[in-house]
């Protein structure tokens, strides 16, 4: 059946409602609307909302906003609170020791502890104010190419209403086709349109591969007598237990308004024991004795997960093709050491902004012209500030003590250490067969503790994410050969799908009367982090958007 799509134009189309998107949109149409040129800007987001899809426990440096919006405190600026005081703990199995130094990375005092959801909801307010269209609801699901699969010509969005087989309904409406002179991916961590733009252009030709790191993050409401007011600091950062020195990861607890706290712990996906639970190990960190008497008598009031791409300088695309360009975590803006990516999100997308005005202005949006973001970039704080990131996360992947050389050396060199550039692996090819190290013992399994309000199992955080699908629709989970699951996965790495997917998505059900595994899918359960399309050993498993507005609702997180 041939379909019919409406054709909307836009000058410049942003995709994605995150911070650098939000920031880009702003910047544009204040730099626009200095200069006396009118332009038709749009912004779509797959979320229900702004901000419903954003997720973050996150301290941010106002560096990039103090720019875009100086007077932001008087506009009413969805601050939680000010970093007083920082702290890094070493935690053991028993124990926690604040270390007397604090790398200078994560010296935050001073920054803005935030909810990202409410704060993109506020910029997303101050974006529609100055004349920005706001499409929530919206999957950007194909990237449109010229004829010629050279020039980027904009997106279209999802289709909605198919049953199960993607056969329309009755309530059937086709996606649109956006046309824009300018296209601006700021979709996130392992944008499935970013995937789609590399297959045909080669815009990773020549980079190291992008690797990711997946956070499981709660905000926790705390009684009003409560043990964090005794840690002396209200940002606080741990490393250690429960994954060691050996895997990349750490916990952090930052404070909120109204005696709350978002906690959280982040792994590496670069990590080799293929029977790590993800959430067991989240789990484990909230159990430590240090972190327990800080959340004790607490409540989970709202829970979720997200990877977050931590290559940093080295794994950065080409940041421009024709007719578009490439911000935000979805080209790896991130600064590593520092656990920050929002300001720098944010000043990409103000950068991409200024390059798409002189497009405007020229008439002209080849790469060549829209490559003067790369060029601001690196002419920016912001490029400066993440290569000195550069071999940050490939050293975080070596082993103990190896790894304490290479990072020591980083930090006295400000990134350049032994060797530079280090050398990345793909996460997914790091993961090792089962009863191949000593990592799959069964010394590593633990007793998981739930009480349904303070320690919360893997479901209960899933419905605490508020996420919802229609289950009438075609899985937006691909496996491209079930076969390789069960033959091939199942026996050699026991479905470690089953352990990093933090929403439960899918289970291994033994068939009772021929005793084979079976793969179940459960696609409603999805927290759209993204954690399966990149660490599946396989490269097996496909994440694309569901229909508009599907998935977490993030309000406070």
């Amino acid at each position: 059946m041939e379909i019919k799509r409406e054709q909307i134009e836009f000058d410049v189309l942003f995709v994605g409602g995150g911070p650098a998107c939000l920031a880009g949109a702003i910047q544009l149409m204040q730099k626009a609307h200095e200069k006396g040129i009118e332009l038709e800007v749009a912004l779509i987001e797959k979320g229900a909302e702004i901000g419903s899809h954003c997720l973050s426990g996150a301290v941010m440096n106002p560096v990039a906003l103090d720019e875009l919006i100086p007077d932001h405190k008087n506009k009413g600026c969805p601050i939680e609170t000010m970093v007083k005081k920082d702290a890094l703990y070493y935690l053991s199995p028993d124990y926690a020791y604040r270390l007397p130094r604090t790398p200078r990375y994560l010296h935050n005092t001073g920054f803005y502890v935030i909810s990202l959801s409410r704060f993109v909801q506020w910029l997303g307010h101050i974006a529609e104010e100055m004349g920005v269209n706001i499409f929530p609801g919206f999957t950007g699901k194909e990237v449109l190419f010229s004829e010629d699969g050279k020039t980027i010509n904009g997106i279209r969005t999802g289709d909605q209403g198919l049953d199960k087989n993607g056969n329309p309904k009755q309530n059937f409406e086709p996606g649109i086709d956006i046309i824009s002179k300018v296209t601006v991916f700021g979709e996130g961590a392992r944008g499935s349109l970013m995937k789609q733009v590399s297959e045909k252009l080669p815009i990773f030709s020549g980079k190291m591969p992008q690797v990711f790191e997946t956070g499981i993050k709660e905000v926790i409401e705390l009684p009003e007598n409560n043990n964090f007011k005794s840690v002396n600091c209200n940002d606080i950062h741990t490393l250690g237990y429960p994954i060691g020195l050996d895997t990349p990861g750490g916990g952090f607890i930052y404070e909120m308004k109204d005696n709350r706290i978002s906690l959280g712990y982040l792994i590496g996906l670069s990590y080799k024991n293929t029977m790590l639970d993800l959430y067991d190990e989240f789990i484990k960190f909230k159990h430590h004795p240090f972190v327990a008497h800080i959340i004790r008598g607490g409540k989970v009031i709202e829970s979720g997960a997200r990877t977050v791409s931590t290559g940093g300088y080295y794994t950065i695309p080409e940041l421009a093709v024709d007719g578009a360009m490439f911000v935000g975590g979805a080209a790896a803006m991130q600064d590593v050491p520092a656990l920050k990516g929002i300001h720098s999100s944010m000043k990409s997308g103000m950068l991409a902004a200024e390059a798409c005005l002189y497009a405007m202005e020229t008439h002209n949006v080849s790469k060549k012209t829209l490559m003067l973001y790369k060029k601001l970039c690196d002419e920016s704080w912001l490029m400066k500030e993440i290569y000195e990131g550069r071999n940050f996360a490939p050293a975080l992947a070596k082993k103990m003590p190896i790894k304490m050389i290479y990072l020591g050396a980083q930090y006295f060199s400000k990134g350049k250490g032994v060797r530079d550039p280090m050398p990345i692996t793909e996460d997914y090819k790091t993961i090792t067969p089962v009863g191949k190290t000593e990592e799959n013992s069964d010394k590593h399994s633990s007793q998981k503790t739930y009480d349904g309000e303070l320690f919360v199992d893997k479901l209960t955080g899933v419905y605490l994410s508020k996420t919802m699908h229609r289950e009438d629709q075609p899985s937006h989970l691909i496996i491209h050969d079930p076969d390789i699951c069960i033959n091939v996965c199942y026996p050699k790495y026991k479905s470690p799908c089953t352990r990093f997917c933090p929403g439960g998505v899918y289970e291994i059900e033994i068939d009772k009367q021929t005793s084979n595994p079976i793969l179940k899918l459960n696609p409603a359960n999805c927290l759209h982090c993204k954690t399966c399309d990149i660490k599946d050993p396989f490269n097996n498993i496909t994440w694309t958007c569901p229909e508009g507005g599907e998935g977490p609702n993030y309000t406070v997180v």
